[in-house]
């Protein structure tokens, strides 16, 4: 088997150089080419371009291939900004300039409805844009000890296999960690824990930003001194996790920080919605977001489009910790919440009480699961507004559309599931796509965010 796979890398390095034209990009941002009628994949490749390639891969159905040089580029061709761009998986559209991702998005999502749910909207809505670098609050970064190098390496993993990329900084993450990840590395080097912790998860709010050390084993005093150190040079927030989600534990600031600390630094994380004036807090471990910018912006268009009044009754399914419900009980008669994480639930409510609102409900339920007898089924509702994970909510499909209501909101990570799960309402129910767009909520990334508006007559 071995000796077979060299042969193949063998037969690879010893091609010759081929010449294709770019016609499309995969979903995720590879140039697809054709030569003697198979699929070519073209890293790095933009549409209209003419390229010479090398392959790096012979498969049955499609090969893939590197470019060795671009001779005819795209007028929508620009230079990365990132010095890891190609070798981090992080990114892959940044050598395509900004429209031009969200045009190819946008063309993405329509494709999905077209080919996937079989419906067209009546209206394209306009691209939600934003900031393009530095706009990330939200990310999982890996850790490595390479004893071979003898240095930790902290970021996202390459592009093409497993391991962590060798990232200097980001240029996407919240610059008070993108800048800091070469830092970051010689911090855990220090630690005696340094092979032992895997992971560290990033979470920003508005004025806090919190790093979340994942470890296997206990850190020693000498490892936490370390730890309390970098977070009071850099005013961060700072946990351990030795387990699971609930065994997060603050570690800085706590009882015995110094009286110098700024007492921003010792508050919950919190976002604000300015429109709806709220402020949302939540914890390390907790979905928010990533984009702070667009997701004021999305808010703002959900309740736009389902035209809340002040007698609507309103639904929002997959409601977290209330990002949504809160601002719609801003301009609602009532917002039912429903979210299937308990914990989530609890701070929806306190999100609620923090803010005066008294007229939202929240419950726990598994929107996967069995729903019979729940309460908030029984109906009434003007509008809903769903918004789920990249699985879609098809098993919700004939029970949304049970409750009658006129207009909906559904916001998506999948284009494909979200084509898949309102083909159903359109289809089988009588809603009709009234509008569907694109966010940017996720720039130089292959990431499609969108959301559709659906009106019963």
């Amino acid at each position: 088997m071995g000796g077979s796979a060299a042969k193949k890398r063998q037969a690879l390095a010893a091609a010759e150089p081929f010449t294709v034209r770019i016609e499309d990009l995969t979903h995720e941002g590879y140039g697809v080419a054709r030569r003697d009628g198979k699929a070519v994949f073209v890293e790095g490749g933009l549409p209209g371009e003419e390229v010479r390639c090398l392959y790096t891969a012979r498969r049955s159905r499609r090969d893939e291939a590197r470019i060795v040089e671009i001779l005819d580029p795209s007028p929508e061709r620009v230079e990365p900004r990132c010095a890891h761009f190609g070798v981090c998986g992080g990114c892959v559209l940044q050598h395509l300039e900004p429209a031009g991702q969200l045009a190819v998005k946008q063309r993405w999502l329509l494709d999905s409805l077209t080919h996937i749910g079989k419906i067209r909207p009546e209206q394209v809505l306009e691209p939600m844009t934003g900031p393009l670098w530095g706009y990330r609050r939200r990310a999982r970064l890996g850790v490595k000890w390479v004893a071979k190098k003898g240095r930790v390496l902290v970021g996202f993993r390459e592009r093409r296999g497993a391991y962590i990329a060798d990232l200097h900084r980001c240029e996407v993450l919240d610059e008070r960690v993108g800048g800091l990840l070469e830092e970051l590395a010689r911090l855990v080097e220090s630690l005696s824990i340094r092979d032992r912790l895997p992971q560290i998860e990033v979470a920003g709010g508005d004025a806090v930003m919190s790093l979340s050390f994942r470890m296997l084993a206990p850190p020693s005093e000498a490892d936490l001194a370390l730890l309390r150190a970098f977070g009071e040079r850099h005013r961060f927030v700072l946990y351990l996790q030795p387990g699971g989600p609930d065994s997060v534990q603050a570690l800085f600031p706590g009882p015995s920080s110094p009286a110098s600390i700024p007492p921003g630094q010792r508050e919950e994380l919190s976002y604000r919605l300015p429109a709806f004036d709220l402020n949302l807090e939540f914890r390390p471990y907790h979905f928010v977001q990533v984009n702070a910018a667009i997701n004021r912006q999305l808010v703002e268009r959900a309740c736009e489009l389902l035209e809340i009044g002040p007698g609507d009754q309103v639904l929002d399914l997959f409601c977290g910790l209330g990002n949504f419900t809160l601002a719609l009980a801003r301009r609602a008669r009532e917002v039912v919440g429903v979210e299937g994480d308990s914990s989530l639930v609890e701070w929806a409510r306190r999100n609620a009480a923090h803010n005066d609102i008294e007229n939202t409900v929240f419950h726990a339920a598994d929107l996967t699961g069995d729903l019979a007898g729940q309460p908030w089924l029984q109906g009434g509702y003007d509008k809903i507004l769903l918004d789920p994970p990249r699985s879609g909510a098809l098993e919700m499909m004939p029970r949304i559309a049970a409750l009658e209501a006129k207009r909906m909101v559904y916001v998506s990570c999948h284009p494909a599931t979200l084509a898949r799960d309102i083909g159903e309402l359109v289809h089988r129910f009588g809603y009709r796509l009234a509008a569907a767009g694109v966010l940017d909520m996720f720039p130089h990334t292959a990431h499609v965010e969108s959301m559709v508006l659906l009106i019963r007559e």
